[in-house]
């Protein structure tokens, strides 16, 4: 069994940012990516986009043309992280997972409008290929040779961590030395919104992560994406080793298929059980990076679970209030989110926190310095999803 994993490589496409270093810079000020969408004929008319992606200037218009949205948006934040890493192509030891609550749900729903419009009955004969969400790895795969192991995962909102615990547990059964983890998703679509407006779980207003005057989530569009390695294989090649992957969890509430467990024992175990795959104490986490959608309840079980494990030791912020709710993306930029804590010693502010709407933990509302070791970084799901991943500052 494999020992230590490491990151060495990180990728961002995201509502505030481009790329790893415009996500930082702009989270660090407060940036905040949700506004208005145009051509949303909806009640509920905004959400987090990425505006200034364009897939061009990672792929030829030909191969975006193969892809829906929220595959390109993968490919690109998975040739910045490879890119990152200097992996070597051609590589059967190089495997893949992928994380997306909703694969190419938009692009289902925007084929059938253009379908049931069309006297011809005409659809794309990439119709199919552009839905799937193992997709986003396979045209990583074909770009780079990776040819290990590849795995779609789909827990709804925790999507996004659990395609790092199943590349953490993939790298420690010896199946592969490294692996490509990509988060991506594109749910800025009318069907889907207006089902989440039917159930009042979007704010009509903004993302406010853990304030008092918190009514919903607001959807964002992304991708993220990780390079892991062993510690030996990243040694082998003198890789820069960015951070260390210290813990991992997933559970399920067992309790509703979209509230959370009013006690908050699965987020509490799940929380818990990541601690003891790192091997270390409750204190010893210095930041945490909560799931913090901005519901009013999901926000408070949250708060409510973090203090019961950590107390007030740690930082508690989200990263929502500037990206909106990425989903399975959000796993990953989240997490990543997490590694530039620890390797800046600053804590990013929560924009749209004003009005603490909790005093149980210890929330992080402006930027602040700090010398953070370990932090960890939460994703609860529909379903009862719960996903716990820790990071911390890799030391020889």
């Amino acid at each position: 069994m494999a020992g230590r994993l490491v990151i060495t490589g990180m990728g961002a496409v995201t509502p505030i940012g481009i790329g790893v270093d415009a996500y930082w810079e702009n989270l660090l000020a407060g940036k905040c990516g949700i506004g208005k969408v145009e051509g949303l004929d909806i009640k509920v008319d905004i959400a987090a986009s990425c505006t200034e992606f364009n897939p061009e200037n990672y792929m030829s218009k030909r191969k975006a043309a193969e892809m829906s949205r929220f595959i390109q948006m993968g490919y690109a934040a998975a040739k910045e992280a490879v890119e990152m890493s200097g992996l070597p192509k051609d590589s059967a030891r190089t495997g893949l997972t992928v994380g997306t609550a909703l694969d190419g749900l938009a692009n289902i729903t925007q084929t059938q409008k253009k379908y049931d419009a069309s006297d011809r009955r005409r659809t794309d004969p990439r119709f199919l290929t552009k839905s799937l969400g193992n997709l986003a790895a396979c045209h990583v795969s074909i770009e780079y040779g990776f040819t290990g192991p590849s795995l779609c995962i789909n827990t709804a909102c925790a999507s996004g961590g659990d395609a790092i615990l199943t590349a953490a547990l993939l790298l420690k059964s010896g199946m592969a030395d490294a692996m490509v983890v990509i988060g991506a998703e594109a749910p800025i679509d009318e069907v889907l919104m207006q089902s989440l407006i039917a159930t009042k779980a979007i704010s009509p207003t903004g993302s406010r992560p853990f304030d008092r005057t918190r009514d919903g989530f607001v959807p964002g569009e992304g991708a993220g994406a990780l390079v892991i390695e062993t510690l030996e294989h990243a040694q082998e090649r003198n890789a820069e080793i960015i951070c260390e992957l210290c813990g991992w969890a997933n559970n399920s509430d067992g309790y509703n298929a979209v509230a959370p467990r009013p006690d908050g024992a699965g987020e509490k175990k799940c929380m818990r059980d990541a601690l003891a795959v790192a091997g270390i104490e409750p204190e010893q986490i210095g930041y945490v990076n909560a799931h913090g959608t901005a519901t009013p309840k999901g926000d408070e079980v949250e708060a409510e679970s973090i203090a019961e494990v950590f107390g007030k030791t740690p930082y508690v912020g989200s990263s929502k209030g500037s990206t909106g709710h990425m989903m399975g993306a959000g796993g990953i930029t989240e997490v990543i989110t997490c590694v530039k804590a620890i390797e800046t010693g600053i804590i990013p502010p929560t924009a749209g926190l004003s009005e603490p709407g909790t005093d149980e933990v210890r929330l992080a509302a402006d930027k602040t310095e700090a010398d953070i070791a370990y932090a960890i970084s939460n994703a609860f799901g529909f379903g009862g999803q719960n996903s716990s991943i820790i990071v911390g500052r890799f030391l020889r």
